[in-house]
Parts: C-alpha cells; sequence; structure tokens
C-alpha cells in the first residue's frame, strides 16, 4: 500500500540496519487513519475466508487487529498475552516466541475457552520478519484445532524471512507494506 510505504519514508527510522522504527504511526502513536485504510485492504484480501476471530499479540498488534475486527463486521478480537498474571489459570495453550526486536524468549498463552477447535482465525500483527510470532501463534491455534485462514501484517521485511516460513504451512499472508531492503538507511519496497 502506498500510503504505508510513504509513511514509512516519511516517518520511519532505520537502526542498525535491521529494525524499522515507526512508533510515531504505529508501534507507540497510531495514526488510525493508516490503520483503517490498511484494515479495509486487509479485508479485500481475505473476502472469499469465513473469519470467525482475530487473534493477535499483546500489545503493538492489538489496535491493528481491533480496526480488522471492525473492518470485518465486528468480528471477535482475541489476543495472546506475554505476561503471567494471577487471573490467568492452567486452562491455557502456550507457546514459546522469540522476539526479534527484544532479542527475549516469552511464553506466550492464550485460555483455551477462547481458541477452540473448528474456528476460522485470521491472525493479524504490526510487524513481520523473521515470523518468530506468526509461528508461535499458528502453534497456538493448532494446539486448539483451529483452522488458520491467513496472516496479515501492516509492515512486512521481507529480507527476513518470515513470509515463506508461514506459507510453508500453507497459510495465506498479506502485508501492508514488503521493505525488500535497507539501503543507504533507507528502506526500499
Amino acid at each position: 500500500m502506498k500510503l504505508i510505504e510513504n509513511k514509512i519514508l516519511e516517518d520511519g527510522k532505520i537502526i542498525n540496519n535491521d529494525i524499522l522504527k515507526v512508533d510515531n504511526f504505529l508501534n507507540h502513536q497510531i495514526d488510525l487513519n493508516i490503520i483503517d485504510e490498511y484494515a479495509k485492504e486487509v479485508k479485500k484480501f481475505f473476502k472469499e475466508e469465513k473469519i470467525d476471530k482475530v487473534l493477535t499479540i499483546e500489545t503493538s498488534g492489538i489496535a491493528v487487529a481491533y480496526a480488522v475486527c471492525e473492518s470485518l463486521g465486528k468480528v471477535p478480537l482475541l489476543f495472546a498475552k506475554k505476561s503471567k498474571s494471577m487471573i490467568v489459570d492452567s486452562n491455557v495453550y502456550s507457546t514459546e516466541i522469540k522476539s526479534f526486536t527484544k532479542n527475549f524468549v516469552s511464553t506466550v498463552t492464550v485460555n483455551k475457552n477462547y481458541l477452540q477447535s473448528g474456528q476460522n482465525i485470521l491472525i493479524v500483527d504490526d510487524f513481520l520478519a523473521e515470523g518468530n510470532a506468526a509461528l508461535g501463534l499458528i502453534d497456538l491455534c493448532h494446539q486448539a484445532g483451529a483452522n488458520v485462514v491467513g496472516f496479515a501484517t501492516v509492515i512486512e521485511k521481507g529480507f527476513q524471512g518470515g513470509r515463506k516460513k508461514i506459507e510453508n504451512l500453507g497459510v495465506k499472508v498479506f502485508s501492508g507494506a514488503i521493505i525488500k531492503a535497507f539501503e543507504n538507511n533507507k528502506p526500499t519496497f
């Protein structure tokens, strides 16, 4: 989407030639116009799929997933939790996910009451790099016996291989913007 590509060029900052910082419109502060347009494109891309629920991971994916849920007609939004809480019981599916930007492995959980066998799940996240978060969420769905109808991300760093890992599992991928490389401290699409 040109809208997202232009915003990345205008406001994105590349850190250590690996990380794209877009906290002024996606990760810290949300540009609702961009996210709403993105959500409309996700709806078009997955128009042939029956989607019962959208699954994301806390925290940056929640705002994007909410917009997608609205676009899809207010389907339920479920997010996997990275943190332990006194109100989370042992009735959960869990998986390990390594964060690319934080270089940390988290145990991620979803309550078994909210992710069930036979549900058609669209996974949504803000970024796709190596694919670790997406693969972890797909694993949670498989543990539940749920059907993953696709994965949607706002920004994909195509040079880090995440898409291929997801597609190798038979999951369709939609990206709002695909960065081919970082060259001279600028992204190329």
